[in-house]
């Protein structure tokens, strides 16, 4: 059941796309809505030599104050646009440098069922919330709606393809997706045989999920296609466009080095290139 709706909004362009995503999730769910203002603050560290005495102080506290003097017009555009949405709602805002705000945002995500974000990684300016997107995927213990690029939201979630490894990463994300699955019309469990020596193994679980997702009242088909040499998001995305997929569920996989999160394969694959909305889940 999804009641908490957290989306993140920075006052850019993108913000009315993400918003109407997590709108549309929220009226349909009965769901509060969360509008996250990420406000970035100069990192003043980069900028001035903290040693840089008086003058350098003043220059510190002036940027700072320019920073947020920039968000209270935005935070009002936003409540502005908050006053027209049907659900109950509020704005949390968060002023702090690049470097604070991921981990602030993933400690934000945890008390709430779902964060709606854009879809990283598509070069288009967008890298500047790689960071968040990959502290909220990682370290919040929750799942994310990604938005791609230019994607109005679907009147309602009628068809979802899930795309299926036997792994905790895809069960967490199946579970963090049921309120989809079970008003869906058609979902349908994807595994791509990648030549791992695991496909009978694979297609065993697949129907044990099938069989799951019945007991919850959803009629599941699944697929079992061979990759053929194809990269596994290839495979996932053509069928995702066979049954005009309104939402895509998947684990995303990764790990850790030196504070940094990698992602890698098929998840980064799916996240570059994907034109459907993804519910993903560490």
């Amino acid at each position: 059941m999804i009641k908490d709706v957290l989306v993140h909004l920075d006052g850019g362009e993108g913000d009315e796309l993400r918003l109407q995503h997590a709108e549309a999730i929220a009226v349909i769910s009965a769901a509060h809505l969360t509008g996250l203002f990420t406000n970035r603050l100069a990192d003043i560290t980069a900028v001035v030599p903290i040693d840089g005495g008086a003058a350098a102080a003043q220059v510190m506290a002036d940027l700072e104050e320019e920073g947020r003097r920039q968000g209270d017009i935005v935070q009002q555009r936003l409540a502005e646009r908050f006053s027209r949405i049907s659900v109950p709602n509020e704005i949390r805002r968060i002023d702090a440098t690049p470097g604070q705000l991921a981990n602030r945002a993933a400690s934000e995500a945890r008390c709430a069922d779902l964060f709606v974000a854009s879809r990283p990684y598509d070069g288009n300016g967008s890298a500047k919330w790689d960071a968040l997107f990959e502290a909220v995927l990682f370290e919040s213990g929750r799942a994310i709606y990604l938005v791609p690029p230019g994607r109005r939201p679907a009147d309602a979630i009628r068809r979802v393809l899930v795309a299926w490894r036997d792994t905790k990463e895809a069960a967490r994300a199946v579970a963090a997706a049921m309120p989809f699955i079970e008003k869906a019309t058609r979902a349908v469990i994807v595994v791509v045989d990648q030549n791992t020596g695991r496909s009978n193994e694979e297609h065993g679980t697949a129907m044990d999920l099938a069989r799951h997702l019945d007991r919850h009242g959803t009629s599941v088909e699944v697929q079992m296609l061979d990759s053929d040499s194809q990269p596994a998001s290839e495979i996932i995305l053509d069928q995702a466009s066979r049954m005009s997929a309104d939402l895509v569920v998947m684990g995303g996989y990764g790990h850790s080095r030196a504070r940094e999160w990698v992602l890698g394969g098929t998840t980064l694959e799916m996240l570059e290139g994907s034109e459907f909305p993804i519910l993903m889940e560490h």
